[in-house]
């Protein structure tokens, strides 16, 4: 017999012969109807968790990581609104089903057996996965990635202050809400997790509110390590800005009285809060892990017999609420239900094909309320002396600020955040003044954290917000990419295109600055962003280009709710010449705020057919320093501006190089993993007739100094590549 069906037969037992762990008497402003209802979740959550254990015997269920032991979450839910976004601990099915118990309408059993099928029904996730979550319940699903959803948690909070300054069309949060975060007391040790816990108490300690209550659920071991005893609490009962609560989660009435007491702290002070819950695991991690290889058969036994159902029944029997001989038929009962539940839910049809699985990758489109935009007089305000320098040439830092202020003029609900992008405007001046156009509630400085920052923009855009976060450079985004792939790119998938986190990420990168920084401040590397499934990476290669590139991505982070990825080349952004020095050959004029290059859409220069060059950013810049050279061997040549690198704008680049007998890939990402790859792939098989070649960067990382671009293509290797390709 499994452990999961001792605990079920000791609990029959023991009721029956009235023999009750030992505890506290109930003593809290939890009321009857309360009690009643924790009980009755705590039941439901122990039968679905044998339930999912059968199915997966009969090849029926795909997911046994269950809540048992943890059943006092639902005396914590109680305790909350249910307004209060939740981000949730895998094991907190108690939570989530006392919550629907808020909220009329709801079938918690039918849902989750739906979600235990992996059934296309599954109201959350569309039989993607098996996570907890709901639209209606204010639950944004999560996976078990340990610790990931902290920092949004945080984003989250400080959203709802935000919403009361500038309230976005799409909020959803009330302006007295609080955000609720839980997690095991194993992820706490988590880097991921310790930057949420500073965050929060970086914004506390200068009295940023942060209406955050986080809730660690201690059951002392994570899968087979355990937590030192006393860990938890030596390591955050005094820290500062983050007051500290501790219930014992086995009693719900202790439990719902102490989370009372902190969802009250957070909701009149606006700081956060950590509660410290004491719980027990049962069954072990998950269906397949048997705690007795590793664990000895004493402890295990004595963590069983410490059953938090056990207590509930004797505190409902001293409280007056229930006798034993009810609990039984009311658990006994639940059984029943969720069996006869399951035998209907596993016959609902399940995701078959591909396009099935794929259809929540891109959220759907949402509607905006129009708007004009600024006033004429407004918008002169905001530019001042700026405006006349519109009529000249500019190089493209400039012109991604005056497209970033026109932007945030014409959408209030766009907030910058990151290192130095307010004050100082940026490590290269490209958000210079907006500070002062914009004030610090949209030009957030945050502190020294790519996850925190992230984190940030992916809670505010929850609440409605279009965060347009900036990582200071490429090199510093894997710091933090799990944020967008494993938080920000799976959320419409996961939840079915129910929730969303649309934003732009901006990003300083690839190389060729001349002698400054090396490896860490120039990385050619774009391997990780196009391998998220549903992120957009927009690389411009000039500065008009850059402009109305920006506002399509912005546009698409409104109305389609996407994530973007705008990478601009630090290289580029001083660039004034092209062929000779004051040339001004790479400056360009402001477009006009109305014009976009739509996605998918290339930049095409000549209409040669001996030769198609297809590349993007530097090396568009370089291919058009090399034409001359080019052409002067006789060599009519076309340059194609890939534009957006992911989803690669496939049609249009066959139709860009149609008519050309040869076509040189010149790509300053890496041999190995580069875009190279991906575009000769395409068109060897779109274009078999063209001949092809690729020059690409090194292997390498990036030199300082000066072999700082010793390792990527330059003029002259693009001119030799083209005599070698042609002959």
């Amino acid at each position: 017999m499994d452990r999961c069906e001792i605990v079920h037969e000791n609990f029959l037992r023991r009721v029956a012969a009235r023999d009750f762990p030992e505890g506290q008497p109930p003593s809290g402003p939890l009321s009857p109807d309360e009690a009643m209802q924790a009980f009755r979740a705590g039941c439901l959550t122990r039968a679905l968790d044998r339930e999912s254990r059968a199915m997966q015997r009969k090849g029926q269920g795909f997911y046994t990581i269950g809540s048992s032991g943890h059943e006092g979450l639902a005396a914590v839910a109680l305790a909350l609104r249910p307004t209060d976004m939740a981000f949730l601990h895998y094991r907190d099915a108690a939570f989530q089903i006392a919550r629907a118990g808020q909220v009329p309408g709801q079938d918690p059993v039918w849902d989750m057996l739906l979600s235990f099928a992996s059934s296309a029904e599954d109201p959350i996730s569309g039989g993607r996965h098996k996570v907890l979550g709901s639209r209606t319940l204010m639950i944004p699903p999560q996976t078990s990635t340990i610790a990931s959803h902290l920092p949004k948690a945080v984003g989250a909070a400080y959203s709802i202050q935000a919403a009361r300054r500038h309230r976005p069309e799409h909020a959803i949060l009330p302006d007295d809400s609080i955000v609720y975060c839980s997690f095991g007391d194993a992820s706490v040790n988590h880097s991921t997790a310790q930057g949420a816990f500073n965050a929060a108490q970086w914004a506390s300690y200068q009295s940023v509110p942060m209406p955050l209550l986080f809730v660690c659920e201690d059951n002392g071991i994570g899968i087979s390590t355990k937590t030192p005893k006393g860990w938890i609490e030596a390591t955050f009962s005094a820290r500062p800005g983050l007051k500290y609560f501790k219930a014992d989660g086995l009693d719900l009435y202790d439990t719902h009285r102490v989370a009372s007491e902190a969802a009250n702290y957070t909701r009149t002070h606006r700081k956060p809060a950590f509660l410290h819950l004491r719980t027990i695991r049962l069954y072990g991690h998950a269906g397949a892990d048997v705690p007795t290889t590793y664990l000895p058969r004493e402890e295990v036994e004595a963590e069983e017999a410490n059953d938090p159902l056990l207590h509930s029944v004797r505190l409902l029997d001293q409280a007056g609420v229930l006798n034993p001989d009810q609990a039984m038929e009311i658990y006994r009962e639940t059984c029943d239900r969720v069996s006869q539940t399951a035998a209907k839910a596993v016959q609902r049809p399940r995701l078959q094909t591909a396009a099935d699985v794929m259809a929540s990758l891109i959220p759907p489109k949402r509607q905006n309320k129009p708007t004009n935009g600024p006033t004429p007089e407004t918008r002169a305000e905001a530019f001042g002396s700026d405006l006349k320098a519109m009529d000249d040439p500019q190089p493209m830092s400039r012109l991604l600020n005056w497209a970033l202020t026109d932007l945030m003029l014409a959408h209030r609900e766009i907030v910058m955040m990151g290192e130095d992008v307010g004050r100082k405007g940026g490590v290269y001046g490209v958000t210079q003044k907006l500070h002062s156009r914009f004030g610090p509630d949209r030009m957030i400085d945050t502190l020294l954290d790519e996850q925190s920052i992230l984190g940030l923009a992916i809670g505010m855009a929850q609440n409605g917000f279009v965060p347009m976060p900036e990582i200071q450079f490429l090199a510093y985004l894997h710091n933090a990419e799990d944020q967008l792939r494993g938080e920000a790119a799976t959320l419409p998938f996961f939840s079915n295109g129910q929730f969303a986190n649309p934003m732009v990420l901006r990003i300083a990168g690839l190389g060729y600055q001349k002698g400054f920084g090396g490896h860490f401040h120039n990385d050619n590397s774009v391997a990780v962003l196009r391998d998220i499934p549903g992120v957009i990476l927009a690389v411009p290669s000039n500065g008009a280009d850059a402009a109305r590139m920006l506002r399509e991505c912005v546009r698409l982070a409104r109305e389609e709710q996407r994530v973007v990825v705008f990478l601009e080349p630090i290289a580029l952004y001083p660039m004034r010449d092209l062929h000779a020095d004051k040339d001004g050959l790479w400056m360009t004029r402001y477009p006009a705020p109305e014009e976009r290059i739509p996605l998918g859409e290339v930049g095409i220069t000549g209409n040669g057919t001996d030769l198609a060059i297809v590349t993007f950013g530097n090396g568009f810049y370089l291919s058009n320093q090399a034409l001359p050279g080019i052409e002067a061997q006789g060599t009519k040549t076309r340059i194609i501006d890939t534009r957006w690198l992911s989803p690669l704008p496939k049609a249009a680049l066959t139709a860009a190089v149609q008519g050309c007998k040869h076509i040189l890939i010149v790509d300053e990402t890496r041999h190995s993993g580069g875009v190279a790859e991906a575009l000769m792939a395409h068109f060897c098989e779109t274009t078999p007739k063209a001949k092809l070649a690729r020059l690409t960067a090194n292997d390498s990382f990036i030199a300082t100094g000066p072999a700082y671009a010793a390792t990527m293509p330059s003029r002259e290797a693009i001119v030799a590549a083209a005599q070698a390709l042609v002959g």
